[in-house]
C-alpha cells in the first residue's frame, strides 16, 4: 500500500496526466458529438458509434502511461526509488497498478460521457443501454483503457526516453495495426491476433458497429479480453525482468 501511495503522488504532482486526461475525454466525448449532429435526420446513431473516439483516447491514455516512467529516467528519480525499494519489480508494479486505475476512471468518463452526450443530442435513436452488450460497450472502453495503460508502462519501461517510447507507441496504436491488413496472404491472418485488433473485438462483440473489418479476432468476446490482459501482463513482466539486469 506503501508503494501505491507513492506512486500515485509522484503521479499526481506532475501535470501531464491531468492534461492527458483532459484530452483524452474530450477527443471521446467530441467524436460523440461529431457523430450525432453530423448524421443526416434520417439516420440513427448507435450505442458503439457514441464511442468512436475511444482509439484516439487509448492514444492519449498510453501517453501518460509512457510519460509516469520515461519522466522518472529523464530527471533521474527512477534511482532514488530504486535505492529505496531495491525490489524493482514491486516498484514498476505499483506504478502499473495506479497507472492502470487511473486510465480506467477516465475511460469510464469518457465512454458514459460519450454515451451520454449522443444521447442528448439524438434521444429518438435507439443508445440507450438494453442489452449486455450495449453496457460493454460503453463501460469496456475503461478496461481497455487500464490494460492499454500498461502496456504503456511496459514499453516506457523497456525504452527508457519519452521521445522513442511515444513515437512506438503512437506509431503502433494509429498505423501499424491497420497497416499490417494490406501485407499479401498472411496480412488479415496476422491482424487477427493483433492485442488492439482483439481488444475491439471485447468492446463491440460478434456484430460491432464501429467500422469495416472490425472486429475480425478470432477469439470469443471475454476471451478476447483475457487476450488483451495476458499481453499487457507478458509486456510488463518482461519488462520487470529487463530492468532488474540494467542500470537505473
Amino acid at each position: 500500500m506503501t508503494l501505491l501511495a507513492v506512486e500515485r503522488i509522484k503521479l499526481f504532482t506532475t501535470r501531464s496526466p491531468w492534461w492527458c486526461a483532459l484530452i483524452a475525454v474530450v477527443l471521446t466525448v467530441g467524436f460523440a458529438a461529431l457523430m450525432a449532429t453530423a448524421l443526416p435526420s434520417g439516420e440513427s446513431i448507435t450505442v458503439a458509434s457514441t464511442q468512436a473516439g475511444h482509439q484516439f483516447g487509448i492514444a492519449v491514455i498510453m501517453v501518460l502511461a509512457a510519460l509516469s516512467v520515461t519522466t522518472e529516467y529523464r530527471f533521474g528519480t527512477i534511482r532514488t526509488t530504486f535505492q529505496a525499494v531495491p525490489h524493482r519489480g514491486s516498484v514498476l508494479v505499483a506504478k502499473a497498478t495506479v497507472v492502470a486505475l487511473l486510465s480506467f476512471v477516465i475511460g469510464e468518463i469518457a465512454a458514459f460521457g460519450a454515451w451520454a452526450l449522443g444521447y442528448a443530442i439524438r434521444p429518438s435513436d435507439s443508445v440507450a443501454l438494453n442489452t449486455s452488450a450495449d453496457w460493454i460497450n460503453v463501460a469496456g472502453v475503461g478496461v481497455v483503457f487500464a490494460f492499454a495503460a500498461v502496456i504503456a508502462v511496459a514499453v516506457g519501461t523497456l525504452i527508457r526516453h519519452s521521445a522513442g517510447a511515444l513515437s512506438l507507441l503512437l506509431i503502433y496504436v494509429l498505423a501499424v495495426e491497420s497497416l499490417v491488413q494490406l501485407i499479401p496472404t498472411v496480412g488479415p491472418k496476422i491482424h487477427q491476433w493483433m492485442p488492439f485488433n482483439v481488444a475491439e473485438r471485447f468492446l463491440g462483440g460478434s456484430a460491432s458497429s464501429r467500422g469495416p473489418g472490425l472486429p475480425d479476432a478470432v477469439l470469443s468476446q471475454w476471451g478476447s479480453l483475457a487476450y488483451f490482459a495476458g499481453v499487457a501482463v507478458v509486456l510488463l513482466a518482461i519488462a520487470v525482468g529487463v530492468a532488474k539486469k540494467r542500470d537505473a
